[in-house]
């Protein structure tokens, strides 16, 4: 059971902003989400994305071996530019970045207690914004030709595992759980590093999603995990800490 002071409705949903100019968005209230999203193959951004990036970032678009996955990763890191810039009244390119020992990335300078986590796959991107809790975020293009039997095998928990074979569309089910997973270590800032069988999350296509962690059962009720079902064809949920 998880016991959350945020709401779902709470939680607004928007669709990214075409430019920058005269975007402006007030800052999250303590108790309220931002999640944005778009699709890149065809949405719009009205500026010039490439120079808003940082030499550190330009190498990292330059590690990607194909046109499709530099572009994405150019709208990924300008919009959160654009959109982090919005809510701190500044300017996208000025914004430095740090990140974690597991690669979460956050403000090198934070500015009133801005959260924020992003993910994208397979031209979908979502953001997330809140202040003072953490917040993750995952999206996943749903795939057929992976034997996600074989995969949950190997990091899902029991409990997981015994779920995933109930349901007819395996993949479907698979996904749902993977992306609840991914946004819960994602928001605590472990990454994979966090056995993903030492928790269990729900895998029924269900709005609020039910957490059990071990080996402290109470750590779930610091959380809510929730599915965001934005893109046909992709998986994508949301975990935020309780205040």
């Amino acid at each position: 059971m998880i016991i959350s002071s945020v709401k779902t409705a709470n939680v607004t949903v928007r669709e990214c902003p075409n430019t920058a100019a005269n975007f402006v968005c007030s800052m999250p209230y303590q108790d309220e989400i931002h999640v944005w999203h778009a699709l890149t193959p065809v949405h719009q951004l009205d500026l010039d994305a490439d120079a808003l990036l940082s030499p550190d970032e330009h190498a990292r678009m330059m590690q990607f071996r194909f046109d499709n996955d530099r572009n994405n990763f150019l709208f990924c890191r300008s919009m959160l530019r654009v959109l982090l810039a919005s809510y701190l009244g500044t300017s996208p390119a000025e914004l430095r970045f740090a990140y974690s020992a597991h690669g979460k990335p956050t403000l090198a300078e934070p500015l009133g207690n801005l959260q924020f986590n992003l993910s994208h796959s397979g031209g979908a991107v979502l953001f997330a914004f809140c202040t003072e809790r953490r917040i993750g975020v995952d999206v996943e293009r749903l795939r057929r030709d992976l034997n996600v039997q074989e995969i949950a095998s190997r990091f899902f928990s029991d409990a997981e595992n015994r779920a995933l074979r109930q349901y007819p569309d395996a993949h479907e089910a698979f996904f749902r759980c993977w992306t609840r997973k991914e946004a819960f270590v994602k928001a605590r800032g472990e990454g994979l590093s966090c056995p993903l069988e030492t928790f269990d999350v729900s895998v029924a296509d269900e709005e609020q999603v039910s957490l059990t962690t071990r080996p402290d059962p109470f750590e779930a009720e610091r959380w809510q995990v929730r599915s965001l079902n934005l893109f046909p064809g992709y998986a994508a949920a949301l975990a935020v800490e309780c205040l």
